[in-house]
């Protein structure tokens, strides 16, 4: 059986993120190791990118750390350089930035909506024709959250509204 041994390095502000990669044919279960001298802000973000693997997200509240499962979040938003995350009953703040959410969850069905704001598809109850070709969504909630022209049309095309 052959196996295979892939490299990467990274580097960022000095430190160096090596990263090995053992492709082995008789391996059942991916085990992930991360080996560190400190938890920096970097390898917070590659738990954070782990962990939606598994379809949670990591987030804050009253200095607690949560791992919430992404079908549960309704939407997020970014409000005075804060994140944070919303879910039926509860807020949440991330330590990641809006895009890298964005980034992690377009394939689970979230959407941007404007600069500071993306909505969770599943959770839209209603959408209204708003002034200057903006949308007025309602989501299952009851939270409303307006669409920018900027983004209007792809919404409508992502639920196949004309």
């Amino acid at each position: 059986m052959k196996k295979n041994r892939y490299y990467a390095i990274v580097q960022k502000r000095g430190d160096c993120l090596k990263i090995e990669i053992n492709v082995e044919p008789k391996v059942k279960e991916i085990q992930v190791v991360i080996s560190c001298n400190r938890l920096t802000p970097e390898i917070e973000r590659v738990l954070a990118a782990l962990r939606i693997l598994d379809k949670k997200l990591t987030a804050i509240k009253n200095g607690e750390i949560f791992l919430l499962e992404i079908e549960k979040v309704i939407f997020i938003e970014t409000v005075e350089r804060k994140t944070f995350i919303y879910t039926t009953d509860q807020v949440y703040e991330s330590k990641l930035k809006l895009y890298e959410l964005e980034q992690q969850l377009e394939t689970s069905g979230f959407f941007r909506a404007s600069k500071s704001c993306l909505i969770h598809l599943t959770f839209i109850k209603s959408l209204k024709t708003d002034l200057n070709r903006k949308i007025r969504v309602t989501l299952e909630n009851g939270e409303q959250i307006i669409v920018s022209r900027q983004y209007a049309e792809e919404l409508k095309k992502r639920l196949g509204v004309k």
